[in-house]
């Protein structure tokens, strides 16, 4: 049984409820660990559209209330519940790596999970980006080059997890399918999960991907199998942006995770890693 969810969002980015609403689902779904890992806000030049929050001003105030939730569940004396962990999913930005290094040390981050939601300026998960226009060799190309980008972010030493690993897929699923059983494909890929291991960063398996029309994990088995091989670690995460969502087909993301040889997940408190069997 999986018993700790790293990834969620609020209303203070594109979430449907508050942090004290996502914490209360937690609960009721069984959870010991729960954590908050809102989106980074963007700098100057960067914008979301599917934000329907200010990030930018109401960033404080959710770090804030998370911190009130770890503090008043450590007050509780043999409270149940989950534990709360402020967490952070830190959009890749290499251009402007002084400012996301800024941004990390701003809050006590249980830990920081980074994510590829940009390649080289284009937004991966955008439909716009992905018309008929764009060849197959093209989007070959930007499968790619996501994965080295992936293993540079690795590299970085900002993060403790890297979230949805193989979230390119988003958008051209069955391009990409073709592209993992390449030759082509292997050489990126294991660039980037050699970068994982060598820096201790873990690899989240997520069920985002099976609320989508593709119904698959991020990331997909052929990532999953060369992963154990290569001897990275890995968390768990719903990504959810509503309660319906937290922890939301764990026993199947379990079951996923079991048929690769992983036995066990890890959680960040205060960046340390723990780890826990499922």
């Amino acid at each position: 049984m999986i018993l700790a969810d790293l990834h969620s969002h609020t209303i203070a980015s594109h979430g449907t409820h508050d942090a004290a609403a996502m914490f209360a689902k937690a609960g009721e779904r069984g959870l010991e660990w729960f954590g908050l890992s809102e989106h980074s806000p963007l700098p100057p030049g960067f914008h979301c559209a599917l934000y329907t929050g200010d990030l930018g001003h109401d960033f404080p105030a959710y770090a804030r209330e998370v911190q009130r939730l770890k503090t008043a569940r450590l007050a509780e004396r043999n409270g149940h519940g989950p534990r709360a962990l402020l967490g952070l999913e830190l959009d890749w930005l290499p251009s402007r790596l002084a400012w996301m290094r800024q941004l990390v040390a701003q809050w006590p981050f249980d830990y920081v999970l980074g994510a590829l939601h940009y390649l080289d300026g284009m937004s991966v998960g955008s439909l716009a980006n992905w018309g008929p226009e764009i060849s197959k060799e093209e989007r070959f190309a930007r499968f790619a080059a996501y994965f080295y980008e992936l293993a540079s972010l690795a590299r970085s030493g900002l993060v403790q997890a890297v979230a949805h690993p193989d979230f390119i897929k988003l958008r051209a699923w069955e391009d990409f399918q073709l592209w993992l059983n390449m030759p082509e494909s292997q050489a990126p890929i294991a660039t980037a999960l050699e970068a994982l291991a060598q820096s201790a960063t873990v690899m989240e398996v997520s069920a985002a991907g099976l609320r989508q029309v593709f119904a698959e994990p991020y990331p997909a088995p052929p990532i999953m199998r060369l992963a154990r091989e290569i001897g990275v670690e890995i968390c768990f995460g719903s990504d959810a942006h509503s309660p319906a969502d937290v922890a939301k087909s764990f026993d199947s993301l379990a079951a996923y995770a079991h048929s690769f040889g992983f036995g066990q997940s890890v959680i960040f408190i205060n960046r340390q890693p723990q780890r826990m069997a499922f």
